[in-house]
């Protein structure tokens, strides 16, 4: 079992920057996949990026490309978003996500097995 604990969200101006922060226990970290999604008022939830074991290997969606890096520290068995430039758009409940079965979690909600309470990011234009 995985336990997730996420901090560092909160009110920014748009073009601002944030770091999220989501601490993981319960299972070696290092051997967890871990991925960041995000959910609007009204809308499914989303894929944001993702990172595997290593680290070695990351993915983005588009919307996010460019602004957006995730990264992992195993000593700290922490995963880390951060968030550059950021647009009203952004504006979501930000989930921190980990899947105990595989290297790479990939992009669909379906390939993770545990979920964070989520942190409020809110962007003012």
């Amino acid at each position: 079992q995985v336990q997730l604990v996420e901090s560092g969200g909160g009110l920014v101006q748009a073009g601002g920057s944030l770091r999220l922060s989501c601490a993981a226990s319960g299972r070696t970290f290092s051997s967890t996949a871990m991925g960041w999604f995000r959910q609007a008022p009204g809308k499914e939830r989303e894929f944001v990026a993702a990172i595997g074991w290593s680290g070695g290997t990351t993915g983005y969606a588009d919307s996010v490309k460019g602004r957006f890096t995730i990264s992992r520290d195993n000593a700290k068995n922490t995963v880390y978003l951060q968030m550059n430039s950021l647009k009203p758009e952004d504006t979501a409940v930000y989930y921190c996500a980990a899947n105990s079965r595989a290297y790479y979690g990939g992009s669909s909600t379906t390939g993770y097995d545990y979920w964070g309470q989520g942190t409020q990011v809110t962007v003012s234009s």
